[in-house]
């Protein structure tokens, strides 16, 4: 007996000029029989800044957030979600037609769809970054889980605290009392993980004291890593151990859900 779920999903397409019907997907919305929607946007917008050079990127990455909510109100009904996408962005973002799908898991359906639809063919991504895109989106599943996601910032620039100009942005934090930190860093690849390692903990201590000087606040970094590592593995650990040097926190992704429920406890949502 086949025990996958029938599920219905659709691509959301922006089309900035509706005369020319010219479109790109940016989105997908799988729709299982029971259970929440699995929503996925696609991370690489270039392909929206070579059918529309002036398209505010900013303004289409925050339209996730929002149709999360309107799909948590629409409880499944797929006329309502439909309407409320249609009124919603103005045309911006259009939905497709609907499409059927078996799913041993809805999840990783939708995550096989996402690659599908959303990814660029010609598109190919080092193992580095795949495994810290990876990270990155377990860490925003479980603080969207726990409501505390839009509450807190992201991509903070060092250079913005330190006044040099240090590349590296962290990928996530919140304050309140004091400022908490979270960068996802994979160390399944060593020698790469040895390099971001060693940038996190050069740039680290300055981004520290710099907002004590500013905020007048302490700052603690976390970084996240993947669960299944050899932390005895040489290289490994010589990464942790260069974090640990610097009072760097480090956390497996699987660790993650405690600290969403830890910020939601914090930020009282």
């Amino acid at each position: 007996m086949d025990a996958r779920e029938h599920c219905n999903f659709f691509l959301l397409r922006y089309v900035p000029d509706t005369v020319k019907s010219e479109f790109v997907n940016i989105g997908l919305v799988l729709l299982p029989p029971a259970g929440n929607p699995e929503v996925r946007f696609a991370r690489d917008l270039s392909r929206v800044k070579c059918l529309d050079p002036q398209a505010d990127l900013e303004l289409l990455e925050s339209y996730e957030a929002d149709l999360r909510g309107k799909l948590h109100e629409a409880n499944g009904d797929r006329d309502f979600i439909l309407r409320r996408i249609q009124d919603s962005f103005s045309n911006a973002l259009q939905p497709s037609e609907f499409k059927a799908c078996l799913a041993d898991s809805p999840a990783k359906e939708a995550d096989t769809l996402a690659r599908i639809y959303l990814e660029s063919p010609q598109q190919t991504r080092s193992r580095e970054i795949s495994g810290r895109q990876a990270i990155l989106e377990r860490m925003r599943h479980e603080f969207e889980a726990f409501g505390v996601w839009k509450l807190m910032r992201k991509q903070i620039a060092v250079a913005d605290y330190t006044g040099t100009r240090d590349p590296l942005k962290i990928d996530s934090g919140y304050s309140n009392g004091l400022v908490r930190l979270f960068h996802a860093l994979p160390l399944s690849n060593e020698m790469t993980s040895v390099n971001a390692a060693k940038v996190l903990a050069f740039s680290f201590p300055m981004l520290a004291d710099a907002i004590r000087s500013h905020e007048r606040k302490e700052a603690e970094l976390t970084a996240v890593v993947e669960d299944e590592i050899d932390r005895d593995e040489e290289l490994v650990a010589y990464s942790l151990d260069i974090l640990n040097r610097q009072a760097i926190q480090v956390a497996a992704v699987s660790e993650m859900a405690g600290a969403a429920a830890q910020a939601a406890k914090i930020l009282g949502s």
